[in-house]
């Protein structure tokens, strides 16, 4: 069967891979030069199955008014005449339930879970090097009241078999050693010693090279236009030159840009971009630097160590799909990384990066089939696309290969929101 894949980044070429690997003549079409010059270009670099959870839950719009009113608000609405954002949001807002939490982090979870050990597999049989690290992820609280709230965080993860450890100022300091550099900045944390770091955009490049070895033809500059249907079939993907490209099954991996391209088709995608900015700082002394990831609490940033870069990655900004540069956001970043790693990496030479993260209301990706029969979806994703990236791949190419996968999948399906 030749697959045509729409997206060429982690989560399209993580399709690629797994879909060739099944037998499948395979095509990816990618409108950059190159793979993973997006959303999967300069994200935070964690592998978080133990963060794999909803952005929608009890509690969160009393939190997120008290985030818009902070001066380095982890959280930022500009103002828009668009319906699709407050739709967007309504439907998150009714996603702020107990019962849907745990649904929705239940999906979640097993997706995140199942990607981690597809990932290891991965790893273990091609030797892939994307400047990787199993040294687990430490949750940093600066207030008492951060820390007095951890049973929030500690009973999900107990209900879900995630091991943990809950750490005072010294055990922050064993499993992060630069923070002995600060004093009177952290009261406590949580560390989750099963999560990873890694380059996604390092990975996205080198599993493009191996995908290539298996046959898989990648086409760059690869405008789409749109998709013809006929008799509850897609025939044709129309580039915008005016190139027709047929296969005999289409997988729409384009990240926020996804919902656009299908809505013609009368499929309503809830995905929305959630706008994300980073820092990639040169290491100038590899001693006062983390060792793996810290997730700042405060200001919702994560800092994470790539090779001989630091990633500081954070703030969910709802502006459409604006692409600028704000100082306010960089801004937040730095403080965060100068509070906590002051003399561990160069800011004079820091790299400013945005990219668009596409959300679901209910934080679960929507991965599977649509009412056309030869038209799967691997998107809405949010923050976890390098996470869920392996697994959603592989469960994608089971369902497009007709194979039972090895995890439930039915309410992942964009199927779910019909109900």
């Amino acid at each position: 069967m030749h697959v045509m894949i729409l997206g060429g980044g982690v989560v399209g070429v993580t399709s690629a891979y797994y879909l060739a690997q099944a037998g499948h003549q395979v095509t990816v079409l990618e409108r950059q030069p190159g793979v993973g010059l997006e959303t999967s270009f300069a994200n935070a670099g964690q592998v978080s199955p133990g963060y794999s959870a909803p952005w929608a839950g009890p509690g969160i719009p009393v939190k997120a008014l008290k985030w818009l009113m902070m001066r380095h608000r982890p959280l930022v609405l500009w103002p828009r005449l668009e319906p699709r954002l407050y739709g967007w949001l309504a439907r998150m807002l009714a996603n702020c339930t107990e019962d849907a939490y745990r649904r929705n982090k239940g999906r979640m979870v097993r997706l995140a879970e199942y990607s981690r050990d597809v990932l290891r597999d991965l790893r273990a049989e091609t030797g892939i090097a994307y400047d990787h690290r199993e040294r687990g992820t430490l949750q940093l609280f600066r207030t008492q009241k951060q820390l007095d709230h951890v049973g929030d965080d500690t009973r999900v993860l107990d209900a879900y078999g995630v091991p943990y450890e809950v750490l005072d100022p010294a055990g922050c300091i064993a499993a992060e050693p630069a923070l002995a550099r600060v004093s009177g900045v952290v009261v406590g944390g949580l560390r989750l010693p099963g999560d990873e770091t890694g380059d996604a955009h390092l990975f996205t490049k080198a599993l493009a090279g191996l995908c290539t070895e298996l046959g898989v033809t990648f086409r760059y500059g690869a405008r789409i236009a749109g998709l013809q249907e006929a008799g509850g079939r897609i025939e044709a993907v129309m580039l915008e030159d005016g190139t027709r490209l047929t296969a005999d099954s289409y997988v729409a991996a384009l990240g926020s840009f996804t919902p656009a391209l299908l809505r013609p088709l009368g499929i309503a995608l809830p995905v929305y971009p959630v706008k994300g900015y980073s820092l990639t700082l040169p290491i100038t002394d590899a001693d006062a630097a983390p060792v793996s990831t810290v997730m700042d609490e405060t200001y919702k940033v994560g800092i994470t160590r790539l090779g001989d870069r630091i990633r500081v990655g954070g703030t969910a900004e709802l502006a459409g799909f604006s692409d600028v540069l704000r100082a306010p956001r960089r801004e937040t970043l730095e403080r965060s990384v100068t509070d906590l790693f002051p003399q561990g990496g160069d800011l004079a030479h820091a790299s400013f990066w945005t990219g668009l993260r596409p959300m679901t209301p209910d934080g679960t990706p929507i991965v599977g089939g649509t009412r056309i029969a030869n038209l799967f979806t691997n998107t809405g994703h949010g923050t976890l696309g390098w996470t869920m990236a392996c697994g959603s791949g592989r469960l994608l190419a089971d369902l497009v290969s007709g194979r039972t996968p090895e995890i439930a999948s039915e309410d992942l399906a964009v199927s779910r929101y019909a109900a």
